[in-house]
């Protein structure tokens, strides 16, 4: 008899490592996120995709009808299917008369029709199958039903689904849906070129040149990120405007439209543009320059040969994060955008305008289209561009020069000045009493509760959804990355992870949003409830923002030696009490980052919230577009600059917190 031991094992018994506690619990947390991220993510995606390819038509082959004379004799002939067809098919889309629940009426088959009439009606189905309505009763099989003029008003038959590509032909045949496609191209386009033009020019020089105030450049590029996007698009009505102050510059073209969107999507993608190009900047070897100055190359070639081949690859994924930001934006193109249509705004005014949600969701995931390609794009580029770092590399420094430091000063102050204009400008609108008539200065602005929007209960709403989103989200976002990180194989649960934490990025607000409607407004849905409330707005809020606080979070776990963890298990400890004493102490600025990220963004967001808010949960975001409806455009001015104001408080608060708290857990750093 054979005894196994140690090194004897019985054979095709593999080795395999044995899975504990803590293995067990964070494979469970790594699935509960996942899980979370489904809900939220996939199922309504998926809902939304399911929406798009649903076509709903109407077939009168199952009834007959039969039309008396004025004195209530049947002696006419009796109207077959294919005669009722054959009228149906004669009536132009928009004039059928359906209910709110699609449902058809069958008074536009008959041009003469007057429910004061004595003329009668008889209905019936041709077989046991056939089904109509008569009000709320269900009628259904081969026996007739005589209703007076009155009642045939409601006699109502349900529509038929099938699934198929109807929508998207009736999208593409329409020349003035299909026109929005062309538009947010060539928006985004020249957008894309201006803005990583004027933004790579702003870096350059923060990062090679010896001007003076560089933190007050980069502190005033930041300011876009505090205000939504639809606040650009009121200073420029107030500037370039029908009664604006500079509208003689626009030498007769008006600013309600492509000019205004290109010149607000600028502004508002600016400092995302500035924050890629400046990370690639800094990363420059400067033995590269060290060699070109040994060959005496000219700075022109230095700048063709060295400085754009070393920063090629965040150009080119600048050029791609603000693409993706212009053509998904919906704010501003909605303020001032006119007659000229975009896709986002398309879904909006399909949604919104027309109860139309098959069309909506067709607009969706047309628009799905160029964000996921510029998404994927991106992840690729930014791949390589890790790829060429080296551990010898030495950190460029910029040496004086008078004349190139007072030019790059002269084009940081114009570019200061544009951006710290359009802040004064809505500043200025809002607190006039009555552009452009009375100038003198007034508060009554900022009384919000007396124009339509939500009032202040609106701004106390943001601020709930900022703070609830920033705890939580922070909560759920920093623990999802530390499981990812740290658990030991489970190979396909990291990935399915990984794969859903990123796709969030590739989503367009409003596409997200009105995903939402599909699957959380579903009667059947048990998550029904959240539906119309602060919950399913944090939902949206953090399930929107989730990638770039995921990578934040994974980013600072992986600067952490895994050997915490070999120590940790050595001495038998639980990983939640090493994730709380050690991990979440060393990863706390990064954790604050995150926290601040999410906040900033759920007071500014407008395009994932603008479906889902109700009376009750109105926000400041959606006040500002609501009051520019309603044309309040200066108290839609002054919760603008609200917003911008608490962000910019938040951001304060933030910095002096992080002082404090770095001081006393991150002193380790500075042994």
């Amino acid at each position: 008899m054979t005894v196994a031991t140690p090194d004897r094992l019985p054979a095709g018994r593999p080795l395999s490592a044995k899975l504990g506690r803590d293995d067990l619990l964070m494979r469970a947390f790594i699935l509960v996120i996942a899980l979370y991220l489904i809900i939220t993510l996939a199922f309504p995606l998926y809902a939304m995709l399911s929406k798009a390819f649903s076509t709903f038509s109407f077939n009168l082959s199952q009834i007959e009808l039969q039309v008396s004379d004025e004195s209530g004799n049947f002696s006419g002939e009796i109207l077959s299917a294919e005669a009722l067809n054959q009228k149906l098919k004669a009536i132009p889309q928009e004039e059928l008369a359906t209910s709110s629940d699609g449902r058809l009426s069958l008074v536009p088959l008959f041009p003469d029709f007057s429910f004061r009439s004595p003329v009668m009606y008889k209905v019936r189905g041709i077989d046991s199958n056939s089904v109509f309505l008569i009000g709320s009763e269900r009628k259904t099989g081969p026996d007739w039903y005589e209703v007076d003029s009155n009642t045939f008003r409601k006699v109502v038959l349900r529509p038929v689904q099938s699934t198929g590509l109807s929508n998207f032909v009736t999208y593409f045949s329409t020349p003035s849906l299909f026109q929005s496609i062309q538009n947010s191209l060539i928006i985004s386009i020249i957008s894309t070129i201006i803005t990583v033009t004027l933004a790579f020019a702003f870096s350059y020089s923060l990062n090679r040149s010896c001007m003076r105030f560089k933190g007050v450049f980069r502190l005033i590029a930041m300011a876009p990120i505090l205000v939504p996007s639809l606040l650009p698009g009121i200073a420029l009505v107030y500037l370039f405007g029908n009664q604006g102050m500079l509208k003689s510059v626009m030498m007769g073209e008006s600013i309600y439209g492509p000019y205004g969107i290109v010149m607000g999507s600028v502004f508002f993608t600016f400092p995302h543009a500035m924050i890629i190009i400046t990370t690639a900047l800094a990363i420059s070897d400067a033995r590269l320059y060290e060699a070109a100055v040994s060959l005496r190359a000219s700075a022109w070639k230095t700048f063709w040969t060295v400085t754009i081949p070393g920063a090629r690859y965040g150009l080119i994924s600048a050029a791609f994060v603000v693409f993706n930001l212009v053509i998904t934006d919906f704010g501003l193109p909605k303020v001032i955008g006119g007659q000229y249509n975009m896709l986002a705004v398309d879904i909006y005014k399909q949604v919104i305008g027309q109860q139309n949600f098959e069309m909506g969701a067709v607009v969706s995931v047309v628009l799905l289209m160029p964000a996921f390609l510029a998404f994927f794009v991106d992840r690729l580029v930014q791949k390589k561009q890790v790829a060429l770092l080296s551990a010898r590399s030495v950190v460029y420094e910029p040496k004086p020069d008078r004349k190139f430091d007072r030019l790059c000063f002269l084009y940081c102050s114009l570019v200061a000045v544009f951006i710290l204009g359009i802040l004064g400008v809505c500043q200025f609108a809002a607190l006039i009493k009555f552009w452009p008539y009375d100038l003198s200065f007034s508060l009554n602005n900022y009384n919000f509760d007396l124009t339509d929007g939500g009032g202040w209960a609106a701004y106390g709403n943001s601020i709930q959804l900022g703070l609830y989103t920033a705890f939580f989200g922070t909560i759920v976002v920093f623990t999802g990355a530390y499981m990812v990180d740290k658990t030991r194989g489970f190979q396909f649960g990291r990935g399915l992870f990984q794969f859903l934490a990123m796709l969030p990025m590739a989503i367009p607000g409003m596409v997200l949003g009105l995903a939402y409607i599909f699957f959380f407004n579903d009667p059947e849905n048990p998550l029904n409830g959240i539906y119309g409330t602060m919950a399913i707005l944090v939902i949206v809020t953090v399930t929107h923002f989730y990638t770039v606080s995921h990578l934040t979070a994974v980013t600072a776990l992986k600067q952490m030696d895994g050997e915490f963890e070999s120590v940790a298990a050595s001495l038998k400890q639980p990983f939640y009490k090493l994730f709380a004493r050690v991990t979440v102490p060393v990863c706390l600025p990064s954790i604050l980052d995150i926290a601040i990220y999410l906040f900033v963004n759920a007071m500014t967001t407008v395009s994932a919230v603008v479906f889902l808010y109700s009376t009750d949960t109105a926000l400041a975001s959606i006040a500002v577009l609501n009051m520019d409806d309603a044309g309040d455009i200066a108290p839609a001015a002054a919760m603008g600059m609200m917003i911008f104001y608490t962000n910019a408080a938040a951001r304060i608060l933030h910095l002096i917190a992080s002082k404090g708290i770095l001081r006393r857990t991150q002193a380790w750093r500075a042994r």
